[in-house]
């Protein structure tokens, strides 16, 4: 079940807001030209910033995620309509003979348990053509994000348009290498109403990321870091 950032309605409607201006997801369409694709499977694609921009610069994307209050907000976005949005995860995806596959954020590292993440990676080779891409981020355990993360102990306050004024406040609730947990609080101050979420993230070595691509038919093409978080994640850049 997708945690409650995601799946809540009154949390899905506000995540664009406390998620920032995304600039990280340029170095995506960068890939997406680079690779030449025309296809594009967007995995865990949430409130669809990322598929839209994709759709906008002339590909065809498909885009999947399990909660549906985050696609009911993708849906309503300007553009929207250009992308065949899928309520589920890659193992329900049909077979697109895809050019490319994204996973962005903190999707490759919701996949706790190693048949999780063997079953996903299944599902999205199954969805790409022979040869096609797999691209993705994960953070870099050693750079122990986790502890900022702690440090970081002040409330966040933003004006939501059509919503009022959201207090977040992030609270790291466990470190259990190489699972952390943590979790949002959010206070809507129009009517008092407070919601959290919770969630965990398991924070892979690159040997294991890279062993198990290579597990599931893929081959690893390169590794690099994030423009935008250099030396804080691995880009994985595989074939099916």
């Amino acid at each position: 079940m997708p945690d409650a950032i995601f799946a809540h309605p009154r949390l899905a409607r506000v995540y664009d807001a406390f998620d920032g201006d995304r600039d990280d997801l340029a170095a995506y369409l960068a890939i997406a030209d680079e690779f030449g694709a025309r296809r594009v499977l967007d995995v865990g694609c949430g409130t669809g910033t990322l598929a839209i921009l994709l759709a906008r610069s002339g590909h065809t994307v498909v885009a999947v995620d399990p909660a549906e209050a985050s696609l009911a907000v993708a849906k309503l976005k300007d553009d929207a309509a250009r992308v065949t949005w899928i309520h589920g995860d890659a193992t329900s995806v049909p077979a697109l003979d895809a050019d490319l596959a994204t996973m962005t954020g903190n999707v490759a590292q919701v996949f706790l348990a190693d048949n999780d993440w063997a079953q996903t990676l299944q599902g999205i080779h199954a969805a790409l053509r022979p040869n096609g891409y797999l691209v993705f981020e994960t953070r870099c355990p050693e750079r122990r994000a986790w502890e900022e993360w702690a440090a970081d102990i002040d409330p966040v306050t933003l004006d939501v348009p059509g919503i009022g004024h959201v207090e977040r406040r992030l609270a790291v609730t466990d470190v259990s290498l190489p699972f952390v947990s943590f979790r949002y609080t959010y206070r809507f101050l129009a009517d008092g109403a407070v919601v959290t979420s919770d969630s965990t993230l398991r924070f892979r070595s690159r040997h294991e990321v890279e062993s198990s691509l290579a597990a599931n038919a893929y081959r690893v093409l390169d590794v690099r870091e994030a423009p935008d978080r250099p030396g804080r994640e691995f880009v994985f850049i595989a074939a099916a």
